[in-house]
């Protein structure tokens, strides 16, 4: 009964997600997708669905290719990729979504739901340097929980399908604030994995629960995104085509892939994006003007 709610409130808000980009996009005169976009949308998607992650990948990328202004990052990381995550969430709650405890999935969805309701409202206000700041230091815990993965230091999990009540209450507590960070466009994928593996629970069951938070939160501060001055749509919309069909060819055909030495290559990168961030953010003086991307 739970996974059937899920799957039709997850058609709804990708129907709605679809919308209100375009409609959006209409009124700015955004429409037209970018090439660049879809690239960044389609390697980063399959990626994620492997297990890399996409948020410090196509930050990387982003700072690499001087894409957009720092502080458009977090909404068009979470606006851009919330499609593909939603894609990518029906069909691991399809395939492992039975074995998942309801309360666990359900209360973890919430959670992060309302963590970037709250999260959404503070990164539109925020001024370019703490933007740019918080990015900067996620994008170094993210490198490093990648080195850890590499050198086999993450938590190996259990066997459980769900946890204790006291368990239980933690792990639904810290969603609310990793759906907080989500808004500032800090992954959520990896310190879920961690803690829900560390709690007992068979990482395998781990995935429909993050991919299902990030399905129904990114939708959701999407309202706010969109709405602000924030976003770069046509880059939205390139990662939107571009990661659907990555999505379904990772999971679908693909399925695994040996990732050791693709995580070493983005350790690296993801540092050097961070560093350039956290210069910036340390700069004395006023923000750099950053030129908009329409």
């Amino acid at each position: 009964m739970v996974l059937t709610v899920l799957l039709g409130l997850l058609a709804v808000f990708a129907v709605g997600l679809i919308g209100l980009v375009l409609k959006a996009a209409l009124s700015t005169g955004q429409l037209s997708p970018s090439p660049e976009g879809a690239a960044i949308g389609a390697v980063t998607s399959f990626f994620d669905t492997l297990g890399i992650g996409n948020f410090a990948p196509t930050t990387a990328w982003f700072k690499f290719r001087k894409l957009l202004p720092d502080s458009h990052i977090p909404a068009t990381l979470n606006v851009g990729h919330a499609l593909p995550v939603i894609v990518q969430s029906a069909i691991f709650l399809i395939l492992l979504g039975v074995a998942v405890d309801p309360i666990l999935l359900t209360g973890c969805v919430i959670a992060a739901v309302l963590g970037a309701a709250v999260g959404a409202n503070l990164v539109v206000r925020a001024p370019v340097r703490t933007v740019q700041l918080v990015v900067g230091i996620a994008l170094l815990i993210a490198a490093g929980l990648f080195a850890a993965s590499n050198l086999n230091l993450m938590p190996a999990g259990g066997a459980a399908g769900g946890l204790p009540t006291p368990l239980l209450i933690i792990a639904i507590a810290v969603h609310f604030v990793l759906g907080i960070l989500m808004a500032f466009g800090i992954g959520l994928y990896a310190p879920s994995l961690i803690l829900l593996s560390l709690f007992g629970l068979d990482p395998r069951l781990a995935f429909p629960i993050m991919s299902s938070c990030c399905a129904f939160l990114m939708p959701s501060t999407a309202l706010r995104f969109v709405r602000s001055d924030r976003i770069d749509l046509k880059v939205v919309l390139g990662m939107m085509i571009g990661g659907v069909p990555a999505v379904l060819l990772a999971a679908l055909v693909v399925k695994e892939l040996p990732m050791v030495w693709l995580r070493w290559g983005v350790v690296l990168v993801v540092i050097y994006a961070a560093l350039i961030l956290l210069r910036d953010a340390l700069k004395p003086g006023e923000p750099a003007v950053q030129k908009e991307t329409l």
